[in-house]
């Protein structure tokens, strides 16, 4: 796919460009909580997005959909939300650096990859810090990564119309080979852990259903926390989301809730303590205590925070049973996309024959499954030889 992709480049605008490999990534445990200030547990994988990119001397930028094999044109001097969906992400990006007062001259992009897409597995941070990546490299910009991490965040806000928090961004790029990173999305704090998982593999199952509540309801929980906060502020000015709360001032003041807010709430402060607890898991070398967590992240995103669905629910609850799976549930916003498992290796094929089968079975449509390796995150493949 690299050598298409760079071959369009030369056919295209007969020059020789510089390559960005940008990851998609998957979250071990820690969902929905980066938006209430909480913790998340991600990693760059072995699915990307690949940039061949160069300046073209102009005042416009030039950009090739490889996948879509479709092209498009955009001046500079008024860059603003197009009708054509993809060129959104890359053009959201170029306000954000324009915004921030950099001055960007022409290029020309060919994009394209292998992240599936509605898995839940972020192809759209990887277009957008792969693009953010690959311009500041070849302007020599000298823009931060974390600067790179918010203008990523802040395309996807106004350019996409999707208010997402800042961990899809933030593990593309600060992603690190056989390494999970904890992010404290309320400091921006984070902390690499080891993830040997030598005899283990990450398995995502997905149920390719992406039912249409997905979007409406990722907006309703977000106003569902902010309710509970707001009851909790009352009794404790320090509550500035649900970050700041214990379990104890939940259960203190459980009578006052709505039970569905309650039931919000609960979920994920209960998520941010098995976030930590799972850290301690993994400085432990305990696999098996940590696997046991993510199970209990999927019953609470199922019964607590109800972002789940069927699908997901089947495909968690027969991975429960396989005495080769440490840990499973749903990843991403739900309603849909992936569940993301840990396997024994050698039970690997084993596992995936069963899921494939049984998914089969119970919703006539063909399971796909992806093993996924933990890679660095965004950066250059170099200069290819033509």
């Amino acid at each position: 796919m690299i050598n298409d992709i760079v071959s369009k480049f030369k056919e295209l605008y007969e020059q020789e460009p510089v390559l960005v490999r940008s990851p998609g990534r998957v979250n071990l445990i820690g969902e929905h909580t980066d938006y209430n200030n909480g913790f998340v547990l991600p990693a760059a994988i072995n699915k990307e997005v690949y940039f061949a990119v160069a300046p073209n001397n102009t005042n416009s930028f030039r950009a090739y959909a490889f996948d879509l094999h479709e092209q498009a044109e955009f001046r500079l001097s008024e860059v603003k939300k197009s009708d054509i969906s993809w060129a959104n992400y890359l053009l959201g990006v170029i306000a954000q650096m324009q915004k921030a007062g950099y001055q960007l001259p022409g290029f020309d992009v060919v994009f394209g990859g292998n992240i599936p897409l509605g898995a839940g597995l972020s192809s759209s941070a990887a277009i957008e810090c792969g693009l953010g990546f690959a311009l500041n490299y070849i302007f020599q910009l000298h823009i931060e990564k974390f600067d790179l991490v918010k203008m990523g965040q802040k395309a996807e806000h106004e350019f996409a119309g999707v208010m997402s928090g800042i961990m899809d961004q933030f593990a593309n790029t600060f992603g690190q080979k056989n390494h999970v990173v904890k992010l404290d999305c309320r400091s921006l704090e984070y902390q690499y852990y080891p993830f040997d998982i030598t005899d283990y593999r990450i398995v995502l199952c997905d149920t390719q259903v992406k039912h249409s509540l997905a979007s409406s309801e990722y907006n309703t929980r977000r106003k569902e926390c902010e309710a509970g906060v707001a009851l909790l502020q009352k009794h404790n000015a320090q509550v500035q989301s649900l970050r700041d709360v214990t379990e104890a001032m939940l259960t203190a003041h459980e009578s006052e809730f709505e039970p569905v807010i309650y039931k919000r709430c609960r979920y994920v402060v209960q998520e941010n303590n098995r976030v930590e607890a799972a850290c301690q898991d993994l400085e432990n070398n305990d696999l098996a205590a940590f696997g046991q967590k993510m199970f209990a992240s999927h019953q609470g995103l199922q019964h607590d925070y109800e972002v789940s669905c069927r699908e997901l629910d089947f495909l968690a609850d027969l991975a429960r049973q396989d005495d080769s799976v440490l840990g499973a549930r749903m990843m991403g916003g739900g309603f849909g996309g992936c569940t993301i498992n840990l396997v024994k290796l050698s039970g690997l094929d084993a596992f995936t024959q069963k899921m494939t089968t049984a998914y089969q079975q119970e919703f006539a449509v063909t399971l796909k499954t992806y093993v996924a390796e933990i890679v660095d995150g965004t950066g250059l493949v170099g200069q290819l030889e033509g």
